[in-house]
């Protein structure tokens, strides 16, 4: 069933009936992608939103209060309220209505599909089109252009009032990352210690436990995890072994710590982003600067099978969708009862199909996939090929089964070169397809420089989450799990790349690391990854065996996690409340 079939019927408002605009809740929530309240402002004034709250007026007519409410929600959604933004609107009140005007209906229309119908007629699809992200709308809004007043309807934007959750200050930031010593219960994946739990690891029993191995092990402080419990990162599963090949000192990669030339770099955007400081247990904000960039077409990869694949990833990320004429349900379709008592009155067969039911048949899935292409990508793996070919060849397979099963798909590659130089490579985007193109980028992809990947984790999160345009959002990171860079060294970058993931799973996406072909130690991972779901695998025909229970748990647990993380945060507004009115 569409949000569009769920909203409320346009009835008038009756004065009496106290709490009527809060049954517009479970649109703007749906709408927004987060809880949003609705409440109830003075007769006359205009609708708004804290980020928290919709206020409308009660006494409005039901049609004005579904359009405020719908386009305040569709602000919020379309992440149009930033700290950024609303410093630039804050004590300006013309240049606000401008960005209003035209971001308003630019939210509108990036919502349009799950809008209800009633309110199409108020996007302006040349407004809409002036620009593609709310940075281009304020630019748009503080230039020169003739720029017509928003509708009444739209309502305001309330600068000072906008409770927003990026940007500023170190206290705003505690609002997405809350360090372990507030909630151990939920927060336990941020632990600056080794989680002993052991996780999936279908890597050969050979070679590890040798007198060569053991050395090795003794020689850079890899050891056996002394812990207990079902092998998985959130679910029991049957497959645990030893990896081929111990490498406590993968990080001392023989190749050169540079960019490959030939990049031919076109159209670069630059995104900031903050870093977990484990020796100050803080956040560097704006800390680390990712430049997106295109890479250079070069001999096509060519198309993997995905035939393997497609079982395991069929039944992930569906919907539920309220289907008519069904031979069994939980709910009576009348116009079939109907059609069968005439059926039945003019002495011919009726049809028995004569209920509703939910039937699961809409994918909603969106995956991004980011692909290691550092240095140590480019070292042997244990079948002598360089790991970068199986990694390459996994995210092959994995996009095009994806793409063939209908969801959505986006990958980049990913290097750093310090913190002001984290590279990700547009290979494949949501918009695009699935092209010759875009197979030539993944066989332009050459190893080289170094491994930040924290940074790459929140820059992957955040575009899944502006354009994923899906409720059930994964992220998979393809890599030898080697966190290094410039002050990016062993516990320091393992810290930041749990917390990265952590965050994300806050978010409500599912976070998986594959390690193919790699010979990092899985103890090594453990480190790296947290609680993340994670699988290290010799050869990428195994990836069938492990993506179906490895891919489920990830969505699961992020979903879990989401609820928790957003029901905490409820509770401490809710205490702040209170404890303000005393």
């Amino acid at each position: 069933m569409t949000v569009g079939s769920t909203i409320p019927s346009a009835a008038p408002f009756c004065e009496s009936d106290t709490g009527t605009v809060s049954r517009f809740k479970l649109l703007a929530s749906a709408i927004a992608g987060q809880t949003l309240e609705v409440a109830p402002v003075q007769a006359g004034e205009p609708c708004w939103t804290d980020g928290i709250t919709v206020y409308v007026d009660a006494d409005a007519p039901s049609e004005l209060q579904l359009a405020g409410i719908v386009t305040q929600a569709s602000l919020v959604g379309a992440g149009s309220l930033k700290a950024e933004i609303l410093g630039a609107l804050t004590r300006r009140p013309a240049l606000a209505r401008r960005y209003l005007s035209v971001e308003g209906h630019r939210a509108l229309l990036e919502h349009r599909r799950v809008l209800p119908p009633a309110v199409h007629d108020l996007i302006d699809p040349v407004l809409g089109r002036f620009s593609e992200s709310p940075g281009e709308s304020l630019t748009v809004a503080e230039g020169r252009r003739d720029i017509p007043d928003p509708p009444g309807v739209f309502g305001t934007i309330r600068p000072r009032r906008v409770r927003p959750i990026e940007g500023g200050s170190r206290d705003q930031a505690a609002l997405l990352y809350t360090p372990r010593k507030e909630d151990e219960r939920l927060l336990r994946e941020v632990d600056e210690t080794v989680d002993d739990r052991p996780d999936i690891d279908l890597t050969s029993p050979v070679g590890g436990g040798a007198g060569i191995g053991v050395l090795l092990k003794k020689l850079f402080g890899v050891g056996r995890s002394t812990g207990s419990g079902p092998p998985g990162a959130d679910a029991p599963t049957r497959w645990s072994r030893r990896p081929t090949r111990v490498s406590g000192a993968a990080s001392l990669s023989t190749r050169a710590a540079s960019i490959p030339d030939g990049g031919a770099f076109v159209k670069p955007q630059e995104f900031s982003y903050p870093e977990w400081d484990l020796h100050h247990q803080r956040f560097r904000l704006d800390w680390c600067t990712v430049i997106e960039q295109e890479p250079a077409e070069r001999q096509p990869l060519g198309f993997a099978d995905t035939h393997a694949l497609r079982h395991p990833m069929a039944r992930l990320g569906m919907s539920f969708e309220r289907e008519r004429r069904q031979l069994q349900g939980d709910d009576i379709d009348l116009d079939a009862a109907v059609e069968v008592r005439a059926d039945l009155a003019a002495g011919s067969a009726p049809d028995e199909a004569v209920y509703v039911d939910s039937v699961r048949k809409r994918r909603d899935l969106a995956v991004l996939m980011l692909l290691d292409v550092s240095g140590s990508a480019g070292e042997p793996s244990v079948t002598g090929v360089p790991v970068h070919e199986h990694q390459r060849v996994a995210a092959a397979s994995l996009m095009g089964a994806a793409h063939e099963l209908g969801d959505r798909v986006a990958l980049f590659g990913f290097r750093s070169q310090g913190r002001s130089a984290v590279h990700l490579m547009r290979i494949k985007r949501f918009s695009d397809g699935l092209t010759e193109r875009v197979m030539q980028r993944l066989g332009g992809l050459v190893p080289g420089a170094y491994t930040r990947l924290g940074a790459a984790i929140r820059h992957g999160s955040a575009v899944l989450d502006r354009d994923g345009g899906t409720s059930r959002r994964l992220l998979i990171v393809l890599s030898d799990g080697f966190a290094y860079d410039h002050g990016y060294e062993r516990t320091y970058g393992e810290a930041d790349a749990r917390h990265a993931l952590a965050e994300a799973r806050r978010q409500g996406i599912g976070a998986v690391c594959l390690s193919v072909g790699a010979t990092t130690h899985v103890d090594a991972l453990r480190r790296v990854f947290g609680t993340a779901s994670f699988a290290a695998i010799p050869r990428v025909e195994q990836l069938p065996l492990v993506v179906g229970p490895l891919f489920r748990s990830a969505l699961r647990a992020a979903d879990l996690q989401r609820r928790a993380f957003q029901r905490r945060e409820r509770t401490k507004e809710r205490l702040g409340l209170e404890k303000g009115r005393v």
